[in-house]
């Protein structure tokens, strides 16, 4: 049976009361946001944030001592699930503000997505996986971005040059291992549905501009 390495997180509210004299509630507010004093702060254990994994390596005893395993959606922290859903549904929502906007009716591509939308809340809500996004194979598809470890190298020497806390480390001591480690935990940890989701909504913007300029033409 193998063995794996779980970083499990709680988030603890620190809390304190202090009195602010202000002209209005929003002056007081931000006078209580503004204020960088904590010595009166206290631990609030009762409203603790939901346990969550932060980090999944192979192996006993393996914390940081190799690339990560990718977290299951199910086990990452249910508020930030929550965020990277929203611009997804962001985006869903400027797509229909666009159609309605201009008289057309809702593509079956856009229905598609909001069936699927509406399911990934239902399963964030449930603390569930994702379901599988829809994808029409009959349509092509574009490589959005790719990580190339040659120009992760190149990346490395321009830290060395702006972080001193490397100060000492040369880039040749960065062994291509240690470059290929480091791509792989990038490539399997880190979410870029964001940026997917803003990159097709441009795109969509920028067709939609060609057939009205199409369309424009045609008719003088």
């Amino acid at each position: 049976m193998p063995d794996f390495t779980i970083e499990t997180t709680y988030h603890l509210p620190v809390f304190r009361h202090r009195t602010y004299a202000a002209g209005t509630l929003d002056a007081a507010c931000r006078a209580a946001i503004e204020d960088g004093s904590w010595d009166i702060a206290e631990k609030d254990y009762d409203s603790s944030g939901p346990i969550h994994v932060t980090g999944i390596w192979d192996g006993a005893h393996a914390a940081y001592a190799g690339p990560p395993l990718q977290i299951p959606q199910q086990f990452d922290e249910p508020v930030q699930r929550r965020a990277r859903h929203f611009e997804i549904l962001l985006g869903l929502l400027k797509m229909l503000f666009n159609d309605i906007r201009t008289a057309r009716p809702p593509s079956l591509d856009w229905l598609a997505r909001s069936a699927w939308a509406i399911a990934r809340g239902e399963a964030i809500l449930a603390g569930e996986p994702d379901p599988e996004e829809p994808v029409d194979l009959s349509k092509p598809s574009h490589v959005l971005v790719r990580l190339e470890e040659n120009h992760v190298r190149d990346a490395i020497t321009a830290v060395f040059e702006i972080d001193p806390s490397f100060k000492g480390l040369s880039p040749e001591a960065v062994t291509d291992d240690e470059v290929h480690a480091a791509c792989l935990s990038i490539a399997t940890t880190m979410d870029v549905s964001d940026v997917v989701g803003s990159a097709e909504f441009q795109a969509a913007l920028i067709a939609n501009r060609s057939a009205r300029r199409r369309l424009t033409s045609d008719s003088d």
